[in-house]
């Protein structure tokens, strides 16, 4: 009896859509809505829901959707597409190959805010992403997919229920994915321009009110998605909150952001500290957790690297919309988070360690805000210099990057006494003709290949005359011909060190800019090094005479 029943539902389903007379139109909708709505009522029984019956009704029920869109169907037709994807397997991969997605793209931009056939959308994208990789999903559906992630950020926004939470864990997924750059650039030239901000509006909300812990790490992936996309000024944006009557200062989720980091930053680098404490202890570390911990870090440490470089960008534009109280208090919000950073680090070293992709973006963060404040956490810096020099990743044979990410602080430093002498006393006093053993020809390698990395594509005077200095004064070491004989450099290095060279000689001379004439210590050194050198290396002739 019971199979009967849905049988005659099909039966229904299949006349509701066929063409009839004029004078039965109103009983053709009033006969599609009962058919659907019996097959839903049938689908609550969980067997009925996965049986291939049902399955194979997906596409009829989508086709539906797209001949009646704004009929009293719709939300029958969304119950039975809901319970019928959940049911089995076979019922998601119907709905996403029958073309799920376009239905939900071009539905959800129209459905009323918390409405029922709005979760029940949302429920369907959470389906595709527990079956489908997201790789899949930006490979066959970028536009869809940014135009799905447009609504949920607007149920994100101005929801205040359980919804809005559902909302974020779709939203974090979607976005934090490696898969996701596509859509990053479909999101950039969406129509549909409040999407920055709403997302602002939803996560200030989230960081502003007590939540656990894990909302609130999510609400941070999304910040940092957001000023990947947006760029870092994304950040400063006016905020609309319920409730909140008087005006709100623009730079509000700037705060929210930065203080919420420096929180994950000093619990999560304690929890790891102790996690590798007891690892140690134990000969066997709990490696999930660890991996874990770093990945959180990680997000933490990226924020806040944004926040250093709209900072930055800030103090040199006049006029910016940045409050001065604010600006002080994320300049003292920073200074005191380095200083959790560097405690981190002595306690690596003191524990011996010196290899870890967590102690490495450590590195990069101290290298990135000391860049702009070099006088921040002097004494406790000089102290760790040599250390944080020798930390390398977890794939690296030798430490690399991190020369990289100081190399901006090293220059700074070496630009007054104090600094050169915390130089000395990790051996830089040393002259040449002193050394007892050439200069090790992977240092050397290392040294330059960090220079061609932080130098490309950069344009400020000051950091292409620094780092050309040193490189004049490396390339003293070696030749041309020796360098390209090292497994480690190649050709393409060579060039990047070279036209760095070439941009820093062609300021020397008649009509130098304000810049140039403000290094011209530095400059001296490159114009004396090079008339040295220039003969081991013609290549670098060749791109200078260019």
């Amino acid at each position: 009896m019971m199979k009967h029943k849905w049988n005659f539902g099909f039966v229904w389903l299949g006349m509701g859509k066929g063409s009839i007379s004029s004078s039965g139109s109103e009983n053709r909708d009033a006969y599609l809505q009962l058919s659907v709505t019996v097959l839903a009522a049938f689908c609550h029984v969980l067997e009925i829901a996965a049986s291939n019956d049902m399955v194979s009704k997906i596409p009829l029920v989508l086709e539906v959707l797209s001949t009646e869109p704004g009929s009293a169907v719709l939300e029958e037709c969304y119950e039975f597409l809901y319970l019928v994807s959940t049911a089995s397997e076979d019922g998601i991969m119907t709905f996403y190959t029958s073309g799920g997605m376009n239905m939900l793209a071009s539905h959800m931009s129209i459905f009323p805010d918390g409405s029922h056939q709005m979760e029940l959308s949302m429920k369907l994208v959470q389906l595709i992403l527990n079956k489908l990789s997201l790789e899949i999903i930006n490979q066959d559906y970028v536009p869809e997919l940014s135009k799905i992630v447009a609504a949920i950020t607007r149920q994100f926004a101005v929801l205040h229920n359980a919804v809005k939470f559902d909302a974020l864990h779709l939203l974090s997924a979607i976005l934090a994915s490696k898969y996701s750059a596509p859509l990053y650039d479909s999101l950039r030239v969406l129509p549909e321009k409040d999407l920055p901000n709403y997302m602002r509006d939803g996560i200030a909300a989230i960081l502003q009110n007590r939540v656990a812990p894990t909302e609130k790490l999510q609400a941070l992936i999304l910040a940092d998605s957001m000023m990947t996309i947006f760029g870092e000024r994304w950040l400063i944006g006016h905020i609309n909150l319920p409730g909140v009557k008087e005006p709100i200062p623009a730079d509000r989720c700037l705060v929210l952001v930065l203080e919420q980091s420096r929180v994950e930053v000093a619990v999560l680098l304690n929890e790891l500290a102790q996690l590798k404490d007891e690892a140690s202890k134990r000969s066997s570390a709990p490696a999930e957790t660890i991996v874990s911990k770093k990945r959180d870090v990680a997000i933490a440490f990226s924020l806040l690297e944004k926040i250093i470089s709209l900072i930055s960008n800030a103090s040199e534009n006049e006029g910016d919309i940045i409050d001065e109280n604010t600006f002080m208090k994320v300049i003292k919000g920073l200074n005191e988070t380095i200083g959790v950073v560097l405690e981190y680090l002595q306690d690596a070293k003191e524990h011996g360690q010196r290899k870890g992709d967590d102690l490495l973006a450590s590195v990069r963060i101290i290298g990135s805000y000391l860049a702009e404040t070099p006088v921040a956490c002097k004494e406790k810096v000089r102290e760790l210099l040599e250390y944080m020099l020798s930390i390398e990743g977890e794939d690296e044979p030798s430490p690399f990057y991190s020369i990289c990410f100081l190399l901006p602080l090293l220059c700074q430093m070496t630009m007054e006494i104090e600094g050169c002498i915390a130089l000395i006393s990790c051996g830089g006093h040393i002259s040449k003709e002193q050394l007892r053993i050439p200069l090790d020809d992977s240092t050397l390698v290392n040294l330059l290949k960090a220079l061609a990395y932080w130098t490309e594509g950069i344009n400020d005077p000051s950091t292409i005359m620094m780092a050309s200095s040193i490189c004049a004064l490396l390339f003293d070491f070696t030749s041309e011909k020796a360098l390209l004989k090292h497994p480690n450099f190649d050709v393409s290095t060579l060039d990047s060190l070279s036209r760095l060279i070439a941009r820093s000689l062609a300021s020397w001379g008649q009509g130098m800019s304000d810049a140039a004439k403000s290094e011209m210590d530095l400059l001296e050194i490159v114009t004396q090094g090079y008339s040295q050198w220039v003969d081991r290396f013609p290549r670098v002739r060749e791109t200078v005479e260019r």
